[in-house]
């Protein structure tokens, strides 16, 4: 083998490893040094071949020279998600307008109707690493399609439920995995096309949240007069089959990858295993759990990144607090309808509460989008500390509720609650892009959505057995308070400890290199070869003796 044939294997090689879509494979074999029968031997390749490829490293160059659009087909971006975040994390409120009928037809208590709400949250935030699969491999666009076919499949199957556990099955997991889909990959989509004024968009990306906290308890509420529980869930099923068409304008960034690049690396990667199964067969049993778990590792770091809770403090804190958070961030939501009810209030009055709540968020978040998005906010570090502070008013508008059960009382425990819950919202993304690159964005939101979802799961449950145990809702929304609150309070007080420990690293280093600057910069050398400079009439000697 030539030499310029070794470097040009040994740079696909490479390239493969990494897991770039290099277009290296069609390039013509530059030799160096080499004969004239080697010269004689080379074959460039085809005109069309060189054009086509050369078109396409300089469309992948133009995209990571000039970084995303910020705008553009951008916004219909954002406008997809927005719909799509209505219609997936805002839908579990609606399990709230049908909590009493599903107690009553199923003769269930408070606990086992509350894991229906809770399985669907859980499994929406826990899908973050098969969703992160499904993304790499057929891309954002068709795992959006996906989740909104298995959601409105889900949620249409639960109709036909017989039994609590279907139920559980049905609306809990299908469903919840179609929310899963469809959520994750539009939040990572507005990621990709703003950068400058990604706190703009993602704020104005959350109004979805309250778009659909303002219409879906209204709309649940008005099919459940009509048809039932039954004929609801069948109805919001084909609701939910619209998330297809969001996932549709999600056009991808970048050109994609050729064939023949995409060749090259299959071929690697069967030489690879192949080579690994040999491996594996020589050592044996230790081989193959040695050569697993060298897989998994890399897999549970793409999609789960457990080493960011090692390397980046400011991650693992902010990940512990939203986690802790979760408990009781969503109980409310289930809630509040169950309570209000209890105390002799209208289902209709009830709903209005949820429906006012959603136009708290709608007029909140486009506001806090606009305030957020101002020149004087791009690059600040400061939104970990604000959306710190709206989780601690969140937690303590809880206590609100157990100062009466009146619809005036219950009016202003939802206006100080939608306030601080719209900041949130507007805040958990970006604060989340500002503590990790973008790059591990993906994966840093699969790992929280995880942690999240055991939260999640166990919220609402753990409220239901309150309320069995003691028939009192009010201590529900006591026990929020304490998790709102203490969060909040974990998430302030880490980042500052953590912003000054790293103030005071800048500054040691800073003096430190002053001092070293400060320092002459002179070397001794002991062999040193002293020649005296001439004199001038040294000089005219050795010109007379030329001469």
């Amino acid at each position: 083998m030539t030499e310029g044939a070794e470097v040009h294997q040994t740079l696909l090689l490479n390239r493969a490893d990494a897991g770039t879509t290099a277009v290296t494979s069609s390039l013509p074999v530059i030799e160096t040094d080499s004969g004239p029968a080697e010269t004689a031997n080379f074959k460039p390749d085809e005109p069309d071949q060189q054009e086509e490829e050369s078109s396409t490293f300089a469309e992948v160059q133009h995209h990571s020279t000039t970084g995303p659009p910020e705008g553009g087909w951008g916004w219909v971006v954002v406008a997809g998600t927005v719909l799509v975040l209505a219609m997936t994390l805002a839908f579990p409120s609606c399990i709230g307008i049908f909590y009493t009928d599903l107690q009553n037809d199923f003769q269930a208590s408070n606990t086992e109707t509350s894991w229906v709400p809770a399985i669907m949250m859980a499994v929406l935030h826990a899908g973050g690493p098969i969703c992160s699969v499904l993304v790499e491999r057929c891309g954002c666009r068709a795992t959006i399609i996906i989740g909104g076919i298995l959601s409105g499949l889900g949620m249409a199957a639960s109709s036909f439920a017989r039994t609590m556990v279907e139920l559980y099955i049905t609306a809990g997991i299908i469903t919840g995995m179609g929310f899963s889909l469809c959520f994750q990959p539009s939040i990572t989509m507005v990621g990709h096309y703003f950068v400058r004024r990604r706190a703009f968009a993602n704020a104005l990306s959350s109004t979805g949240t309250a778009l659909g906290l303002s219409t879906l308890p209204l709309l649940a509420n008005y099919l459940l007069s009509c048809f039932g529980w039954r004929g609801s869930f069948l109805v919001l099923g084909g609701v939910l089959l619209n998330c297809c068409v969001c996932g549709a304008v999600m056009r991808p960034l970048g050109a994609k990858p050729k064939t023949g690049a995409k060749t090259g690396l299959m071929d690697n990667h069967h030489l690879k295993t192949n080579c690994l199964s040999v491996h594996q067969e020589r050592e044996g049993l230790k081989g193959r759990l040695r050569a697993t778990l060298s897989t998994v590792m890399p897999f549970l770091r793409r999609h789960m990144a457990f080493d960011l809770l090692c390397s980046n403090p400011h991650f693992c804190a902010y990940a512990l607090g939203v986690s802790w958070m979760m408990l009781g961030f969503v109980v409310p939501l289930v809630y509040l309808v169950p309570y209000a009810t209890a105390y002799g209030m209208e289902q209709d009055r009830a709903a209005l509460l949820m429906a006012i709540l959603g136009l708290i968020n709608i007029t909140v978040r486009p506001a806090t989008a606009l305030v957020f998005g101002l020149p004087r906010f791009r690059g600040s570090h400061n939104f970990a500390y604000l959306f710190a502070t709206a989780v601690l008013i969140n937690g303590l508008s809880n206590c609100i509720c157990g100062m009466g059960t009146s619809f005036s009382v219950l009016l202003a425990y939802v206006i100080v609650f939608g306030f601080s819950m719209s900041i949130v919202g507007s805040l958990l993304f970006t604060v989340l892009m500002d503590t990790v690159e973008m790059s591990r964005f993906p994966s840093a939101l699969g790992l929280i959505s995880i942690m999240e979802s055991i939260m999640l799961l166990l919220g609402p449950p753990l409220a239901g057995i309150l309320v069995d145990s003691t028939r009192q809702y009010v201590y529900v929304f006591f026990a929020c308070s304490i998790t709102g609150s203490t969060a909040g309070l974990f998430i302030m007080l880490s980042f500052y400890w953590l912003d000054r420990q790293k103030d005071r690293e800048v500054k040691s280093s800073s003096i430190h290199e002053d001092t070293n600057s400060l320092k002459p910069n002179i070397k001794m050398s002991t062999d040193c070869n002293y020649s005296p400079v001439p004199s001038q009439s040294m000089n005219d000697k050795d010109i007379e003796t030329d001469v």
